[in-house]
């Protein structure tokens, strides 16, 4: 595993690794009830896909030193635990924590995960799997090691571009000093702006590169693409005085320029983080972590620009933190417990 910056480069061979078996406030009164407008045959296309598939939520207990826990759901609503909500993978690399993780599955098939490992280090977590059980060996990658004075990196997601054939890896960390009008109003110096790496083989990485800059405190981003579209939804992190809340961005490339929406469409006054999406019948399901309430939030969209608030519908396993929503095959779903049944007989 390489990168083109040598120092990063020299770095890597330091790292560990470990072999493992296994936007505007919404009120009620602003939102939308909209109703879905597709054609018929579009509406079966959808319901012929979505009748063979389900969704898989990869999130963490407490502060992550269990690991990785998963829940499945038919309808993007009633979210049901695997495993009986026990942990299905243990963290190894790092500061020894598997917050925030991040399931998506390549073009050859592959699972890749990344996580934060750590809430004060450089890097992140990386493991890949054929099968959502049995993970290959956990590593560390030092992504901000040509940044001497980052203090962290947040939240890594990854992003698998058509376009560009190639995996995007995207994260937020602070450099100190860096922008001293948003430091200002942040928490404790912790100013963060999105940086990221792209990957064919996860093996040689492009140098660490800034990815978003939106003249605020960001972190928390995730990314779909729609309609030869990318649709990013991100949170201002912005503490004084307080914004906490999330917005959408748009760009016609991955790589960029994102033209990030003024105003915030969660609901007021509520603090939110950890954004993830699921598209279902129509519709885009964005779910976020009420940290503060100690509960799961969503709302969904057909356009990303008018909203629904859906919360009180959402049923998540308790103590859900910070994930990601993986679309699996029911064939998929059904191995995997079969799996974790034997495993826990």
């Amino acid at each position: 595993m390489t990168f083109k910056q040598s120092n990063l480069f020299k770095q890597m061979a330091l790292v560990f690794s470990f072999t493992l078996a296994a936007c505007q406030p919404a009120t009620e009164s602003q939102v939308s009830q909209q109703r879905p407008n597709s054609t018929e045959s579009q509406d079966k296309k959808i319901e012929t896909k979505q009748a063979d598939s389900v969704y898989l939520f990869s999130s963490f207990r407490g502060n992550g030193e269990g690991g990785l826990h998963l829940a499945y759901s038919r309808d993007a609503l009633n979210w049901t635990a695997l495993n009986q909500d026990k942990s299905i993978l243990k963290p190894q690399v790092g500061g020894k924590l598997m917050r925030d993780p991040c399931i998506i599955q390549g073009p050859n098939g592959e699972y890749h995960m990344v996580w934060t490992s750590s809430w004060e280090d450089g890097g992140i977590g990386i493991a890949h799997s054929k099968d959502l059980l049995n993970w290959s060996e956990q590593t560390f990658i030092p992504t901000m090691a040509d940044f001497p004075t980052a203090k962290n990196a947040w939240a890594p997601e990854i992003f698998w571009d058509d376009k560009t054939q190639q995996y995007i890896i995207f994260w937020a960390s602070t450099i100190p000093g860096s922008y001293p009008e948003t430091e200002a109003k942040a928490d404790k110096g912790w100013d963060h702006r999105m940086y990221a790496v792209t990957t064919k083989d996860f093996e040689t990485y492009s140098d660490t590169f800034l990815y978003l800059q939106p003249d605020f405190n960001v972190i928390d981003s995730t990314i779909i693409s729609v309609d030869d579209k990318y649709i990013m939804i991100l949170k201002d992190e912005t503490r004084y005085p307080p914004e906490k809340n999330l917005r959408v961005a748009v760009a016609e490339s991955i790589m960029g320029p994102w033209q990030v929406d003024e105003k915030p469409f969660t609901p007021e006054g509520v603090w939110v983080e950890g954004p993830t999406i699921a598209e279902h019948q129509g519709w885009h399901y964005v779910y976020y972590d009420e940290y503060t309430n100690h509960e799961y939030g969503a709302m969904r969209t057909q356009d990303f620009k008018n909203w629904e608030l859906v919360s009180e519908k959402l049923s998540m396993p308790e103590g859900s933190r910070h994930g990601t929503i993986l679309e699996v095959s029911q064939a998929t779903l059904n191995a995997l417990i079969s799996s974790l049944e034997k495993t826990d007989s």
